[in-house]
């Protein structure tokens, strides 16, 4: 009889831990100053790049952390973040756990934290229009982080140090940029998603002012720019330091925090589904239009 109640409660307990779901969901998107190459370095003998696994207290495991793995189940999250998503590259520290560890630290009570990282290096803005398929597995794996409901806090965005490098992609960037914010709200079916975005602190070419120039004009409702012009970088001249991520997760904290004002909760997923359906169908190209005029006006 103890042997069945033992195996009862230890099933139980497999099930909650196995089912554990985050309350707050965050996306991490863009290139590879997001995915994380703090403390990554080319080996001076053979060249291959390689991660020196010095992981900071502000960026160490939490229990309320998780993150929504390669093949879509929650983890406990842990440095580096991107490793199974931008999986041909060498990962390091990113943003991400700073920033989610600095929320539990100054709003104890926030809940569990749900990362969903869908950076990938070297991207241009092009690539992350919809229909690709960065754009696709973006839209795709918020969704299912949201299928068992929550909240989304927000999305950061990091990217456009690739867009440095020729003139023509650099004065194209506001345009595609705001096209992207606007299509992924869309299609997600949130019209005042937040949005953190990330005033590049480098860049690949000669152009890196005008990308800047861009993404600290974006004028769509609910976005907000932190700028990481200044921040250490790695001896590449490109990539942040570790620290210079903590310092990074850390502005984002403080900017998410300013705009709680209004967090987007989720109904129950049939309510869920009715909205987005009329979304999708009667609003969404209503307010694909609106934003179309005001981001370029």
């Amino acid at each position: 009889m103890l042997s069945l109640l033992f195996l009862v409660l230890l099933t139980q307990s497999n099930l909650s831990i196995s089912e554990q779901l985050p309350q707050n969901i965050f996306i991490l998107a863009g290139q590879s100053n997001m995915a994380g190459r703090g403390g990554v370095v080319n080996n001076t003998k053979n060249g291959i790049p390689s991660w020196d696994g010095i992981v900071p207290v502000q960026c160490q495991p939490n229990p309320s952390i998780l993150r929504l793995s390669a093949s879509l189940t929650w983890v406990q999250a842990h440095e580096p973040l991107h490793a199974d998503i931008d999986y041909n590259k060498t990962n390091g520290v990113g943003p991400g756990m700073s920033f989610a560890n600095a929320i539990l630290t100054k709003v104890p009570n926030f809940g569990s934290i749900g990362l969903v990282p869908c950076a990938i290096g070297g991207t241009s803005i092009s690539e992350w229009a919809k229909g690709g398929f960065l754009y696709d597995q973006l839209v795709r794996r918020t969704q299912f982080a949201l299928q068992r409901g929550g909240v989304i806090g927000a999305m950061l965005w990091y990217q456009g140090e690739s867009d440095t490098q020729i003139r023509e992609d650099a004065d194209a960037y506001k345009g595609r940029l705001d096209r992207f914010f606007i299509d992924l709200r869309a299609d997600l079916g949130y019209p005042t998603l937040p949005i953190i975005q990330v005033a590049l602190a480098s860049g690949e070419g000669p152009y890196v002012e005008i990308v800047r120039n861009a993404q600290l004009g974006i004028n769509l409702p609910n976005v907000q720019c932190v700028d990481a012009k200044g921040l250490p970088l790695e001896p590449d001249r490109v990539h942040l330091t570790t620290p210079a991520q903590v310092q990074l997760g850390q502005t984002l904290t403080d900017a998410f925090l300013q705009s709680l004002s209004s967090p987007i909760h989720i109904a129950n997923n049939s309510c869920r589904r009715f909205s987005n359906l009329m979304f999708h169908f009667l609003i969404g190209p209503l307010l694909r239009f609106v934003l179309l005029i005001v981001a370029f006006t």
